[in-house]
């Protein structure tokens, strides 16, 4: 029944709009003892711990493989850039204003393809492009006080986030997810664990960063499950809007709990990025010119 999947589609965005919440919320509050790597690594462990139970419990762990290792490679280095990005911008902006800036990724994934993937720039995907530059310009009003290293940082994790979108797509053609999510939480986490000795000291989770840095673990596994479900029950179109639903539910959080100042320009400035966003997917779908 479509309209049943449509509702089940919409159940698991919910989801997914919750997990990453949560996952901002969580991150927020374990910035004051643990930085970014060490972040990555506990929820990249955890990650792999989930990986490994779901491999042998539907029998698909045989599919791990080392063939296209480099692939994965430089798709986990630049996906873990941006998550360390990320998770930056979460301890000196706003969080409306990350999620605002995160939001961008598909235009850059626009901008990109061509290059990486050899699709076809249309008109009216260099519309949606414009569009999603005008709302950054409107979120982040350059030249004034509000452009920061936190908004750079937001935007080169909106950046990275779009080049692995478009790695993952070239990894799938012939590589399974089982193999795609082993391979990403295992190298994460070590990529985590040099960057949070580096400095020849990790500071380990304890009683009160445990749970938080748990729940991080969980709904970064939660929230990608909920989208790819919503993905296979319905189309881009009517799954993407719902997922817009985090910046309003973010800027409500972030001033209901950590005291932000509710700033109007972000939601303007989100809903141009949205309005580019679903241009690019009428460009995916409709005719092309």
């Amino acid at each position: 029944m479509p309209n049943r999947n449509l509702w089940k589609a919409a159940a698991w965005m919910m989801g997914s709009v919750v997990s990453f919440s949560l996952i901002a919320i969580a991150g927020r509050n374990v910035s004051h003892v643990h930085d970014s790597f060490e972040v990555l690594m506990v929820r990249s462990a955890f990650g792999f711990v989930l990986v490994i139970i779901v491999g042998l419990a539907t029998g698909r762990l045989h599919e791990v493989s080392t063939q296209r290792l480099p692939g994965h490679a430089l798709r986990n280095i630049v996906h873990f850039t941006g998550q360390n990005l990320w998770f930056i911008a979460l301890t000196m902006i706003p969080l409306a204003q990350v999620f605002a800036l995160e939001f961008t990724s598909p235009i850059w994934v626009i901008l990109l393809s061509p290059l990486l993937l050899a699709e076809r720039l249309t008109a009216q995907r260099l519309g949606a492009a414009a569009l999603g530059f005008l709302g950054i310009l409107i979120v982040t009003r350059p030249g004034m006080a509000s452009l920061n290293l936190g908004v750079a940082a937001g935007a080169g994790a909106a950046v990275c986030f779009a080049a692995v979108s478009i790695m993952t797509k070239r990894l799938t053609r012939g590589v399974s997810v089982i193999g795609i999510l082993f391979w990403l939480t295992l190298m994460q986490f070590v990529f985590g664990l040099i960057g949070a000795g580096y400095d020849g000291h990790i500071t380990w989770p304890t009683a009160q960063t445990l749970p938080w840095l748990a729940l991080i673990g969980v709904c970064g596994v939660f929230a990608h499950l909920s989208l790819t479900s919503a993905l296979s029950l319905a189309p881009a179109g009517f799954v993407v809007p719902i997922d817009f639903l985090r910046l309003p539910f973010i800027a409500v959080v972030g001033a209901l709990f950590f005291a932000e100042p509710f700033d109007p320009f972000v939601l303007i400035g989100g809903t141009v990025i949205f309005a580019g966003i679903l241009l690019n997917i009428r460009a995916q779908f409709g005719p092309q010119r």
